[in-house]
């Protein structure tokens, strides 16, 4: 497997995924819910240790529900605080180099106005960026409702770290975007640090195996191949089967 291949893990379903993580010898993206948290960090330590036994790397997808860095209320931000917080501290359990964060900004519910929720983020990011450093952990701020990329570029701009940068998610661009694939792209430039590969027909949030809809994936591995530092990625199909589909279809891609 490509090293710059993972493939989706929910942490909680870890006793009907790992196996499968092993016996293909698969890099996992761990998605974490809030209620992961919940107990001792010792399964968070074993997947560790098993996953690095196994020469296996990861990357974190850190919870996001109810979660907003940019949200105005101070309850709101203090909660999304602890949890990213916690996120890292698990991502460095498991040995993991890139977590994934939602960044919260939706222009229908801040009323067209972006400056809101870029404020908030010039605050929120600073003490995250200095743990990530300390970590030896990059974060990825992913594109969900997002139409265009100016909010996330202006707010990588400005902070300016090696420490934070974009995930490209190709289905929620495919959904919401109002940009052409290589115009968002070349807007985040070399901001651009990993990227989530699943299909679907415009219609929903699907998650399809790589093409299975239409999203046009082989102008998207075009222009990887232009970068300088290719970026992480993650094959996220929600089945196992579906992941080794998408799996065969990017390795084909990555290889023309």
């Amino acid at each position: 497997m490509c090293e710059l291949l993972h493939v989706h893990f929910p942490f909680r379903h870890r006793s009907r995924y790992l196996p499968f993580i092993l016996e293909h010898h698969l890099q996992p993206e761990i998605a974490l819910v809030a209620g992961d948290f919940a107990g001792s960090d010792a399964p968070l330590k074993a997947l560790g240790k098993t996953l690095k036994q196994a020469g296996l790397r990861c990357t974190v997808h850190a919870p996001f529900m109810d979660l907003n860095p940019g949200a105005v209320d101070p309850a709101v931000q203090k909660i999304t605080r602890n949890r990213f917080e916690q996120s890292l501290d698990a991502a460095a359990l498991l040995g993991a180099r890139v977590v994934v964060f939602h960044p919260g900004y939706d222009r229908w519910r801040y009323g067209g106005q972006p400056r809101l929720w870029i404020d908030q983020n010039l605050e929120f990011w600073p003490p995250l960026l200095k743990k990530a450093e300390r970590l030896g952990i990059r974060m990825a701020l992913e594109n969900i409702f997002e139409e265009q990329p100016d909010t996330l570029v202006e707010l990588l701009e400005a902070i300016d770290s090696p420490w934070l940068g974009h995930c490209f998610d190709c289905g929620h661009w495919n959904l919401f975007s109002t940009v052409a694939l290589e115009d968002w792209l070349e807007a985040l430039g070399e901001r651009l640090i990993h990227l989530h590969l699943h299909d679907n027909r415009g219609e929903r949030d699907a998650h399809l195996p790589i093409g299975e809809g239409d999203i046009p994936f082989q102008r998207l591995f075009e222009y990887l191949r232009t970068l300088k530092r290719p970026p992480t990625m993650t094959l996220e199909a929600h089945d196992p089967e579906d992941a080794l589909t998408s799996l065969a279809a990017a390795s084909a891609l990555l290889l023309r």
